[in-house]
């Protein structure tokens, strides 16, 4: 039988929850959205790096790039949350996740970025060498225009992730989705119903981003 009284003080609940939520994800978007402007930026910077003929600028960049992704997002995020203070470094959470979540991706987006370098082939870079191009304008003019229809697709995958990655951020009390929806928790012991709501939110928020990951996959594959 249908408990009418208990889906009424839901939906009284969900009323008081909502605006809080909201206000929240709004908090989550803004994360993803500057964390993937510094992972996309930093990123770009470690593939050139790791293409570049200096040992000691490609070694740093394979260094750098194993060893975040050796290591949990979440120790990254600790050590740069709690760990610089002790030489005076010190961000307030929401900087510490969009700096923590942004140099993680950078070493994924990284390596997304020299797949696309590498897959223009060898005679583009002949062709510019022969009419006088230096590398960094064959890199600027000829490579990476056509790089872009490689890593495009993959970089919607990884925005598509980081949205959800947003949520370890709750961990250092980052102002976002899943830390509202923990304290609201506690504070009304109603945690599957919470989760549920935010798990939902999640979704809506991600959905569009798929099928625009979806839509530049059928472009670009048109395109080749």
């Amino acid at each position: 039988m249908i408990d009418l009284k208990y889906y009424a003080k839901l939906w009284r609940l969900l009323q008081e929850w909502m605006p809080q939520l909201l206000v929240a994800a709004g908090g989550t978007l803004q994360m993803m959205g500057l964390a993937f402007v510094v992972a996309a930026i930093a990123g770009l910077f470690l593939a050139l790096a790791r293409l570049s003929r200096n040992r000691f600028v490609s070694g740093f960049a394979v260094a750098y790039i194993e060893t975040v992704r050796g290591t949990p997002a979440l120790t990254q995020l600790f050590f740069i949350y709690f760990g610089l203070t002790a030489v005076g470094i010190t961000f307030s959470a929401f900087q510490a996740a969009v700096i923590g979540l942004g140099l993680n991706g950078a070493a994924y987006l990284a390596e997304v970025y020299r797949a696309g370098i590498q897959a223009v082939h060898q005679g583009q870079r002949d062709a510019a060498a022969s009419i006088g191009m230096t590398r960094v304008q064959t890199m600027r003019h000829v490579i990476l225009p056509q790089a872009i229809a490689v890593v495009l697709p993959p970089m919607g995958n990884y925005s598509v992730s980081l949205l959800k990655e947003t949520s370890v951020a709750s961990i250092i009390s980052a102002p976002e989705l899943m830390l509202r929806a923990r304290d609201l928790s506690s504070e009304y012991y109603m945690p599957m119903q919470m989760y549920l709501v935010v798990a939902l939110m999640y979704l809506v928020m991600a959905f569009p981003l798929s099928r625009a990951v979806r839509y530049l996959e059928f472009r670009t594959s048109r395109g080749r």
